[in-house]
């Protein structure tokens, strides 16, 4: 019955979804017109804010650019690959490579988003050199673990919250992670998504006839070209004297760090996978190899990203990511505002997608509901963090890291995603609302 759901929005997300790019222009134009009709802005004033904000993800979008690349890097050292090929060889079928791609996946993301988005791709990339599987329903399966990264250790909500010195505190005081992350209904809720995801993608599987295939060949790394050591320079390049004790002084630090107690990010993550890159490749010319393979896949970060950072400032600024908050907060009550506000942070996300900036927007608008109505904090926080994380299924602003390591493109993927959306989207609805 799923496969049979699948077909139609896969191809109608083939024959009409437009390149990324062209999906943030739309956006974009979208954004600008609703603030001047809607909001009673003046087009220079939006164009003031779109300006002004669009270089405000340039820290944000290097760090995305190392998430691919040095996590590219790991995953081609030799000892990575062996062990993802192990992992892949457990999977005898195409039903079992998409099960296993789903779980890994939703495991790394809820330890950390950045970590899961790297690791299900390159995961999916092992399986599909050792079984014979649909590669765009393999790779959207990889992708659709992320769906629960908002409600695991590094959601940056539940974490704001628990923050002393948070933006809300004189408000909502300090919510301890053990009443989020940890929450029963929260538990609960990743729980029901860890059995319902794999089934779902699995459900979703075409038949071989209607199944589209990648060769294996292409998914295997280029051969490291021969180098001489003629020159003192290529010596230095083939030598591990200078990279074992850089990347081993990267891993001590990282240690020291753990053992203070420091928690994941997405520096740390970089961090992690730079320094063991550095060390598995042993020499520097084994990681400058990897790196210049990594990099062809960067390009969609480092044009898309300055557009939503506009785009984020105009629906910012103007004041419309709030009064669409606003808008939905009207018609919840005590027992509804926990759908409200996960549905409304679902739409908010498709244009502010950044779970700290939405969680700036639409915190003034859910907190005094929720006070006013008698809603746990708790649970109106995790809302908005799990409407945030939903929307995501369809947002190619996070799937770019992920395709550009699969070498897809997301209308290869997004079909399907749009099907997980719907059946994820019931899920979260009816766990927020009733549990």
């Amino acid at each position: 019955m799923l496969n049979a759901a699948a077909k139609p929005l896969v191809t109608l997300v083939e024959r009409y979804l437009p390149d990324p790019y062209i999906f943030v222009l739309l956006l974009t134009m979208a954004v600008f017109l609703a603030a001047v009709l809607f909001q009673q802005q003046t087009p220079l004033a939006v164009l003031g804010y779109w300006g002004d904000g669009f270089w405000d993800l340039l820290t944000f979008s290097m760090q995305m650019l190392l998430v691919l690349v040095t996590g590219f890097m790991l995953a081609s050292t030799p000892l990575i690959r062996d062990i993802l090929d192990r992992l892949a060889n457990l999977s005898k079928s195409p039903g079992q490579a998409i099960v296993w791609v789903t779980l890994v996946s939703m495991m790394a993301s809820w330890l950390n988003w950045g970590f899961g988005l790297v690791v299900g791709a390159l995961f999916a990339k092992a399986l599909a050199r050792r079984v014979q599987v649909d590669y765009r329903l393999l790779v959207a399966s990889a992708y659709s673990g992320f769906v629960v990264w908002h409600g695991g250790l590094a959601g940056s909500i539940p974490l704001t919250i628990a923050t002393p010195g948070h933006f809300t505190e004189a408000q909502i005081g300090i919510i301890p992670t053990a009443e989020t992350i940890f929450a029963g209904f929260n538990l609960a809720l990743v729980g029901l998504l860890f059995v319902s995801m794999p089934l779902v993608n699995r459900l979703m599987l075409p038949g071989a006839e209607e199944s589209i295939y990648v060769d294996s060949r292409k998914l295997a790394d280029d051969a490291e070209p021969q180098t001489s050591n003629d020159r003192p320079a290529d010596r230095l390049e083939n030598s591990m004297l200078l990279a074992l004790p850089v990347g081993l002084a990267g891993l001590v630090y990282l240690a020291q760090y753990f053992l203070n107690g420091g928690g994941l990010n997405l520096n740390i993550v970089n961090f992690l996978f730079l320094s063991l890159a550095i060390v598995l490749h042993g020499t520097p010319r084994r990681l400058l190899h990897s790196l210049q393979q990594a990099i062809h896949g960067g390009a969609g970060i480092v044009i898309q990203f300055p557009f939503y950072a506009g785009i984020m400032a105009m629906m910012m600024q103007s004041g419309l990511a709030q009064n669409m908050s606003e808008w939905f907060v009207d018609f919840a009550s005590a027992d509804s505002l926990a759908f409200f506000g996960f549905i409304s942070a679902g739409i908010v996300n498709i244009f502010v997608p950044s779970g700290g900036g939405q969680w700036a927007v639409q915190a003034p608008v859910m907190l005094p509901a929720a006070q006013e109505l008698g809603v746990e904090i708790n649970r109106i926080a995790m809302a908005v963090a799990w409407g945030d994380a939903w929307t995501n299924l369809i947002q190619p602003f996070w799937a770019l890291p992920v395709l550009a390591i699969a070498g897809l493109k997301a209308k290869d993927v997004m079909g399907f995603c749009l099907l997980q959306l719907l059946i994820t989207g019931i899920i979260i609805s009816l766990v927020l609302t009733f549990f």
